[in-house]
Parts: structure tokens; sequence; C-alpha cells
């Protein structure tokens, strides 16, 4: 290291020579050697200082930016990092279009041992019994004394249950939290909802995973924490309600087996209410039907709405004059065969009670008589190729797009080969079988103004897009036939006052197993759409070999068993429905003043 000299000896020199004292100097350069020494520790100071604030401002910078993170995300459970399936216990809520909850969570606990820590086995066996009656007393003891370490007990307690166990005061007996499934509307939209059971189970948590239903269809969206809030339905729980309350009493009255029902919004697709009787509670969904010689339709949980495939009867034969008057190959006022009975071969082409409409009917007739006949001759001018194209056009060749499990197995039954037989009985419903689901869909596009969309069950705010199948103007010619139906036709019964109603009656006999047709047992519906002068709903009610018979002759035609019933539903869910009935007002001209004699 090089050490500069403390003097300056060429200004000692010179001091030296002309008599200046040459410390002076020597201290005014130890003073300017100090200063620059001083000058550098500052610099070093400040340096070390700036350093320091920008650490401790990137650093309270990011501690806060954290803070305000966490403070606006959702609050969730920690997550083990240990390896293995984790079991995610939260699902979200199901509510309906109005936020009204239909599905929620209920935390409960689960019972399990310890036999190895037990005091008195016997005894806990003993008092379990007592409190469970379904336990056997033997069977538990020895399970509590055959060495093993670990026990399940119930899957899900009461807080009632829970207590009386803990009263029993055995350190062996233990409680795991649990998360169930409450429907807290009971049987309300059962066949919706569908169901929830436990997946993957541990001591301290289970999953619940859907079983049926939308529960089951859904069941992705409702376990994945990342969707935030509930899954929103398009049904409307006071409608859904109602609905079902006019569906049962109707079926009781009419002795019917079964009964579904489907109210449906045709300009969104959304379905409002969605019934299927007999139903069930999904907070106790009871165990399928093993017996092989029942029918699918004899177990509760069977949804005849959507898996239920029916022959539909004469409610088919407004699609066959709506596909004639779009293809330019008739008109409402066309006048069409109807002499009965017509023969096609070996076949017999019959009217109900062997009646004879004929021997010609106007198209709009041949819908308002119910003419099957006049159908058949309609169903020929198209022919079967067209006839399927338009049918497939309006869903009935697919299973139901609605979301629920069970629609992608109810495939409509569709004849392997379409003769011209086919074609004719097809027209009015008979041959071909789809489900009352099918039935609103398509009975909706001719509601849209032609426009067919596909119907859910989760709530939409803005009109669907569809595919054109047919005209506006061939759609609004249906309508106005469907609502001569009712108002000179076979389903007078179903007029609502306040409510220009339109529809059209079905009556199928049911198919034997063995073949042929039973004579005393048949599928009613009734199709309708109203109001019909601004068609806002599509309402499609099925009776299941219901019976009339409160008069001196036994009815099981649609027009005095499910007509009545679906005059009833919309009667009570119209004002529900925000829909102001239309009062015609006498002219003040025609008003007649009564005066009062009190005397």
């Amino acid at each position: 290291m090089t050490r500069t000299p403390l003097r300056p000896l060429a200004r000692i020199l010179q001091a030296r020579a002309s008599g200046e004292n040459p410390d002076l100097i020597e201290r005014e350069n130890l003073a300017w050697r100090h200063e620059v020494i001083r000058d550098r520790g500052r610099a070093r100071s400040e340096g070390r200082l700036l350093f320091l604030a920008i650490f401790f401002m990137l650093a309270f910078s990011l501690v806060g930016g954290r803070m305000g993170v966490i403070a606006a995300s959702q609050p969730q459970e920690p997550k083990a990092e240990a390896s293995g399936a984790q079991i995610l216990a939260t699902r979200a809520d199901i509510t309906d279009r109005n936020g009204r909850i239909l599905a929620t969570n209920m935390l409960t606990h689960a019972l399990y041992a310890h036999p190895k820590d037990m005091v008195d086995p016997a005894r806990v066996a003993r008092e379990l019994v007592e409190l469970f009656p379904d336990m056997d007393q033997a069977a538990l003891e020895k399970r509590f004394t055959d060495g093993r370490s670990f026990l399940w007990l119930r899957r899900v307690l009461s807080p009632e249950q829970m207590q009386a166990v803990h009263d029993i005061g055995d350190p062996g007996l233990l409680f795991g939290p649990r998360e169930v499934r409450l429907y807290p509307n009971g049987p309300i939209a059962a066949h919706v909802l569908g169901g929830a059971s436990f997946g993957a189970e541990g001591v301290h948590s289970a999953e619940v995973i859907g079983t049926a239903g939308i529960e089951k269809a859904m069941d992705a969206r409702l376990r994945d924490p990342a969707q935030s809030g509930p899954l929103q339905l398009s049904l409307d729980l006071t409608v859904q309600a109602t609905v079902e309350e006019v569906l049962y009493g109707g079926m009781v009255m009419m002795k019917a087996k079964g009964a579904a029902a489907i109210l449906m919004d045709v300009r969104t697709g959304e379905i409002i209410s969605l019934a299927s009787l007999p139903d069930f509670d999904p907070n106790d969904r009871p165990a399928p039907i093993t017996d092989k010689t029942a029918e699918p339709g004899d177990s509760p949980l069977f949804n005849r709405a959507v898996q239920g495939m029916y022959e539909l009867g004469s409610t088919f034969k407004i699609f066959a004059a709506a596909q004639a008057m779009d293809l330019g190959l008739m008109n409402p006022e066309t006048m069409v065969d109807a002499n009965a009975p017509m023969r096609w071969g070996k076949h017999l082409i019959k009217e109900f009670k062997g009646k004879n409409y004929g021997p010609l009917l106007s198209v709009t007739d041949v819908i308002v008589q119910s003419s099957n006949v006049g159908t058949a001759h309609i169903a020929l001018q198209i022919g079967g190729l067209r006839q399927q194209a338009f049918l497939k056009q309006l869903g009935f060749f697919d299973p139901s797009p609605i979301e629920l499990i069970e629609a992608p197995g109810a495939k409509p039954l569709i004849p392997a080969r379409w003769p011209d037989i086919v074609t004719i009985t097809t027209s009015y419903g008979h041959g071909m079988s789809a489900s009352p689901m099918h039935l609103a869909t398509a009975y909706a596009a001719i509601a849209n103004g032609g426009i067919a969309i596909k119907p859910t069950l989760l709530k939409r705010d803005t009109p669907a897009q569809g595919i054109r199948v047919m005209s506006a103007d061939t759609a609004a010619k249906s309508v106005s036939m469907l609502r001569q139906v009712v108002t000179r036709g076979t389903a007078s019964y179903g007029d609502v006052e306040g409510y220009a109603v339109a529809g059209k009656t079905g009556t199928a006999d049911k198919p034997k197993k063995t073949g042929g047709y039973y004579k005393d047992k048949v599928i009613n519906t009734f199709a309708t759409i109203f109001p019909a002068n601004n068609p806002r709903y599509v309402l499609i009610v099925t009776l299941d070999e219901p019976v009339e018979d409160s008069g001196p002759e036994v009815r099981r035609t649609a027009g005095y068993t499910a007509v009545p019933v679906a005059a009833e539903v919309i009667r009570r869910v119209a004002p529900l429905l925000g829909l102001r009935p239309e009062v015609d007002f006498t002219p003040v001209d025609q008003i007649t003043a009564v005066v009062e004699d009190n005397h």
C-alpha cells in the first residue's frame, strides 16, 4: 500500500525559503484529508439508509398487498399437503329462479368406535340397540370384541341422537363431523333434484356426491370450489309446489296410477315446473325396486316427465297439419278426406267409438274434431321421409337435452322401418313413443313462432337461440287451430276464464308387453299453450290409467281427465307467473241499473 506523505514537500521547502511557518501548511493538509474522509463516510451512510428505506418500503407493500388479496378472497378450508386423495366436503347450494333454497348443506356428525378403547363393550352394544333398533345387539357385541381397532356405526346422527350416545359415556364411542345434503322443501321438485349421498369418507370429513337428478348431472359444477355462488335453476318454487298440489289432487280424483306435468317458458326454454307422481323425499331417498317383473313406473324414483316413453296419441296431429301448411300443401280451410273407416292394405283406420266425421273436413276441423282418418290423409300427402325429417327437427328422434342424469338414457322408441302405415299411425300419435318433455319442446316450437329451442333447468335471462322449423305464419295458424280445440272441440273443459287457452287432447291405449293394446288402460295427455293471443307458456299434463267415474258412464278420454286437471293448473299458476287475466267489459249502454226497494 502506497502511503501519501503528510507533508507536501514542495510547499514546505518553498515556505522555508520564504520564511513562513511550515507547520501551518501541514495542519492545513491534515484538515483537508479529514474533510475528504468525512465526505466519504457520509456518502456511504446515506447510501445504506436509502437501501434500508427502499427495502422496508417494498416489504411493507408486499405484506399490505397480500393482506388485501386475502381480505377480498372467499374463505376456504385449509387443504393438507399430504399425499393421497383429498376429501372435498363443501358442495354448492341449489336455488330456484328467485334465490330460494332447494338444496343446501347441514353440519352433523357420524358415529364410529375404537373397540379397543371401550370399557364395557356388552353394555355399549345393549344401549346402542336401545337407541337404534335397526342394529343387532349380538352382531354388534361380536364386532366390538373381535380385535378390530376401528368400526363405523352410523353415518349421520341427529343432535338428539348424538347427545344420547354421548350420555352412554364410553370412551370408545367417538364422533366425526359431517356435512350432509339437506332438502328443506321435502318432496317438492324431488325428481329434478334427485338426491345426494356420501362418496369418499374419512374420520373428520366425507365427500358429498350426487346420486340422481340434477345433483348428479351437475356434480362437477356443484363440487368445484372455483365456482362461486349457488347453482340457480329455472324452477319457481311457488309454481312448482302449486303444480304438484293440483296434479296430486287430479291423480287421486281420476284414480290414476301416476301423473306428470311440465310448465315451460316458450321464449327461453326454461322449465318453470317439472313434476312426476308418485314422488319421494330426497332427504330419505328410497331404494330402487329390485323386482324384475315390476314396471319402471311402479317405482317413485321413476321420472315420468323425462323417462316415461308413451304413445302420446292425438297430441301429434297438430304436427301433421302444421307441416302440411308449411310445405304449402294445404291451408286451414283445405278440405280433407275424413270418411271413416279408412282401409290401408290390411289395416283399418277408425275414429273414436266408430264415428265418421266425413266425408270431408277442413284441416282446422280435422284438428278440432281429432279425426284419425283426416290426419292420416294429411300425413300421406306429406310422405314418410319429410315426416321423419320434421319430427327430427322437433327433437323426437333424440334424448332430451335437459340437464338431468336420467335424460340421456331416455330415448324415444322409433319404428325400425317407416312404411306408409307407420306414416299414418305416427301422424295421430301411435307407433312411436316419446316423453312428455319431448312433447313440451315440440309444442314450444309452435308457440315460439316456429323456432325450436332446447329446454333447460338452468335459469336464463335472455331468449334462447334456436332453429326455425316452420314459418311464423304457420305457427300462428297452428295456435289458432289449437285454440278452437278448446272453444269448440274435444278440450272444452280446458277453457279458463281470462286466459285464452289453446291445446290438444291425446288419448292412447297402453300397449301390452305381449303385443297389442289394453282396452281399459290409457295414457291421457293434454298439451296446452297459453295465452293463445300472445303465447308465453306450454303446459303438458299426462295421467297414467285415469278413470272418471263420477257419472253413470265410465270415461277414460283426456277430455274428461287430463283436461280439467290442466285447466286447474293454469287457473292457479297464471297469476303466479304475472299473467293478468283478460276481462271483457260490458259496454256502458248495455248496463242495466237496478234499484233495490227496502220497503
